[in-house]
């Protein structure tokens, strides 16, 4: 019996041993397995490559830029609507006179053509006939007052001379007046002894004309229907499309510089005169309207030019190509050269910039060397030396 005990107490001694000696074996191995695991997930901020794919990217060296930057636009010429007049009939009748051509240079105050009116006969007749009531009434008055004075007249006879003189003194102003409206000098009308029937139609501004929608001996009716258009084309507008995303780098009173397809190599000076207040729903884009110099009348309505904004900033800048830069978890890097073969990546802070550009305002420093062609492919190279 006690031998029998004894054999059991050594079994179970041993069975202990084998249980420990399992447990131990077994968290030794999970640990090993966790560290493998973690190893395996590390991976490495850095890549070399090989001379056959550091000919498949591009690096080049950081540079300090100016704050001024330029965003880039396209659109077409239009006419300066605030320099464009057009001229409508002052009333009916049929034009006379009328020699000019499109295109051909107007003076200020140029005679464009003459209307022909019996309203204008009218108007004449009846000036003329005021000036001769005004004269009998300056005489009856004059009368009225010397036999007033040496009391041979009543009072009301002299204040009702006086009534009509004044009368007829409003009429005459009256009648001037009309004539003036319609660009005849009164003095002038009564030359030819109020036969009169020409309205002479100037130009209230210099510059080119543009349209031209009546013929010599037309009869035009006094609407609302433009015979001329006239425009000073020393300055013009651009419409330029801008995406809502830049319209922020957009300010009134902004430098631009204008290139029309037509004069690849000239620029023309140009300035932000308005920003519309609509989004196009399709394009998400807004116009912009700039004013151009156009002094050598160049640019005409209709071309298509391209634009490019100033951009204002502050001082020196380090800018880089948006395809230098790539986003991981939510943070921008870039890969910077450690020597020839090696490269890292490298954590920054970027902000949006213009034409495709990001500027940096943290991570780099002027003279480093960056990738600016071939960023993912370092990436890819660099999440396979997990593996």
């Amino acid at each position: 019996m006690r031998l029998t005990l004894i054999l059991l107490a050594g079994l179970l001694s041993l069975a202990l041993s084998g249980c420990q000696k399992s447990g131990l074996s077994e968290a030794a191995a999970a640990t090993t397995d966790a560290a493998s695991a973690a190893a395996k997930k590390e991976i490495p901020n850095d890549v070399e490559l090989d001379p056959a794919m550091l000919a498949n990217i591009k690096v080049e060296t950081v540079r300090a830029e100016s704050g001024r930057s330029n965003l880039g636009g396209t659109g077409k010429v239009q006419f300066n609507e605030d320099r464009t007049v057009r001229i409508l009939a002052p009333l009916p009748g049929q034009v006379v006179d009328f020699q000019a051509r499109v295109g051909d240079p107007i003076q200020k105050d140029q005679l464009l053509f003459s209307i022909k009116s019996r309203e204008v006969a009218s108007l004449v007749s009846d000036y003329l006939q005021s000036q001769r009531d005004l004269d009998l009434a300056q005489k009856t008055y004059n009368m009225n007052k010397d036999l007033f004075e040496h009391q041979a007249a009543s009072r009301i006879s002299y204040q009702q001379a006086e009534n009509d003189l004044a009368k007829a003194n409003t009429q005459v102003a009256r009648g001037e007046e009309a004539l003036r409206v319609l660009g005849i000098d009164p003095k002038e009308a009564v030359k030819d002894g109020g036969l009169r029937s020409l309205v002479p139609v100037r130009s209230p501004m210099g510059g080119t004309l543009i349209e031209r929608n009546l013929t010599p001996g037309q009869f035009v009716p006094a609407d609302s229907t433009a015979l001329l258009t006239i425009a000073d084309l020393s300055t013009v507008w651009v419409l330029v499309d801008v995406f809502e995303r830049d319209i922020h780098l957009v300010h009134v009173g902004q430098k631009v510089q204008v290139v029309a397809a037509a004069y690849p190599d000239r620029r023309f000076a140009a300035s932000v005169e308005r920003i519309s207040d609509r989004v196009d729903p399709d394009s998400r884009t807004l116009k912009v309207r700039l004013l151009v110099s156009n002094s050598n009348l160049l640019l005409k309505p209709e071309m298509f030019i391209t634009s490019s904004l100033e951009l204002g900033g502050g001082g020196a800048a380090i800018s880089v190509p948006a395809g230098a830069v790539f986003t991981e978890d939510g943070k921008s890097y870039v890969f910077a050269a450690i020597n020839d073969r090696r490269f890292e990546r490298r954590p920054i802070v970027a902000a949006p910039d213009a034409e495709g550009r990001l500027r940096v305002t943290s991570g780099l420093r002027v003279g480093d060397r960056i990738v600016t062609d071939g960023a993912m492919l370092l990436d890819y190279r660099r999440k396979q030396r997990q593996d």
